[in-house]
């Protein structure tokens, strides 16, 4: 079947043309919504800007395909094979790409508001400019989580989508909005989040090792229990953010905003925390070990069986802040 006979078909009424083999052909802004393409052959065909409303593409092969423009709104296409395939700009929003090959893919621009992303694999996928609100990634086994290693995200529009256990590697989120996306058990080793927005996000025991995120703000997060070891954290606001037991050893927070940050038994084992704003920091039972607190304002701050004895506290403002011992600090 030849590209001309299945827009013949189609237009005679007829919509299942599964297994069919469209390899190579244009179908260039036609109309086929409602159409069944499952375990369809489409490899290096052009779709810009065709319309795919509801399109049944499960299992379709897809890879190298050309769909820049074109609309596959709550379009199926659970195990589909979109290696190396252009949709940029593409609408996308409320489909279902579970299980979908979508390493390479290019999806600049592309509007992502919805849809279904468990178990897809996005690594090295270009996704800068997307809007991935309320898209769903979120891992329901280990063995199904999605994979975005290395994948282009700066500047997307992430809000209150659902990664949950995703594996966001070496990522780049710079400047990426993720306002109360949750990011539970993620894995962002190595990502740049660089100026990324992720107020009120979920990062419960996410890893963040060796994670870029000067100018970030993670105000008012949930980082218990994550683990931000060796990360770039320069001038990022954390106020209000919840992080007890979090792992930041080695990790540079000079001029972060802490302020009122909850910090229990948090681990800050040679943190640089020089010239970081922590008015009201709670720090009870943090460990401080080697932590440097050179001209950092911990006034008021709770530091009540904090380890601190070794720390560098020179110019460090501790008007009103509780001790380890308990006594309150006052200056002289």
């Amino acid at each position: 079947m030849d590209a001309e006979e299945l827009l013949w078909r189609y237009r005679g009424g007829e919509r299942d043309f599964t297994t069919v083999d469209l390899s190579g052909f244009s179908l260039v802004s036609q109309d086929l919504i409602d159409i069944i393409l499952n375990q369809g052959d489409l490899r290096k065909s052009n779709l810009t800007f065709a319309y795919l409303n509801r399109a049944q593409l499960v299992k379709t092969n897809l890879s190298n395909c050309k769909l820049s423009g074109s609309t596959l709104i709550r379009a199926d296409l659970q195990g589909a094979n979109l290696r190396d395939a252009d949709l940029h700009g593409a609408n996308l929003q409320s489909a279902d790409f579970r299980g979908a090959d979508m390493t390479w893919v290019n999806l600049i621009d592309a509007n992502l508001m919805d849809a279904d992303m468990r178990n897809v694999n996005l690594s090295g996928a270009n996704l800068s400019g997307a809007c991935l609100r309320a898209a769903n990634f979120r891992e329901e086994k280990r063995s199904y989580a999605s994979n975005l290693r290395s994948a282009k995200l700066c500047r997307a529009d992430l809000r209150n989508a659902n990664m949950a256990g995703a594996n966001l590697s070496k990522v780049d989120l710079s400047y990426a909005n993720l306002t109360e996306a949750n990011l539970k058990g993620v894995d962002l080793s190595g990502a740049n989040l660089t100026g990324a927005k992720l107020t009120s996000a979920i990062l419960t025991e996410a890893n963040l090792h060796e994670a870029i995120l000067p100018h970030a703000d993670l105000s008012l997060c949930k980082l218990e229990r994550a683990i931000l070891t060796a990360c770039d954290m320069t001038s990022v606001n954390l106020t209000k953010a919840i992080m007890s037991k979090i792992q930041l050893a080695n990790t540079n927070l000079s001029h972060a905003d802490l302020t009122d940050a909850r910090m229990h038994n948090a681990d800050l084992t040679r943190t640089l925390l020089c010239y970081a704003k922590m008015v009201r920091v709670e720090l009870i039972e943090a460990h401080l070990a080697k932590t440097d607190l050179e001209d950092a304002d911990l006034s008021s701050a709770n530091l009540m069986r904090a380890e601190m004895s070794s720390a560098s506290m020179i110019g460090a403002n501790l008007t009103g802040a509780k001790m380890p011992d308990g006594r309150i600090y006052a200056t002289i």
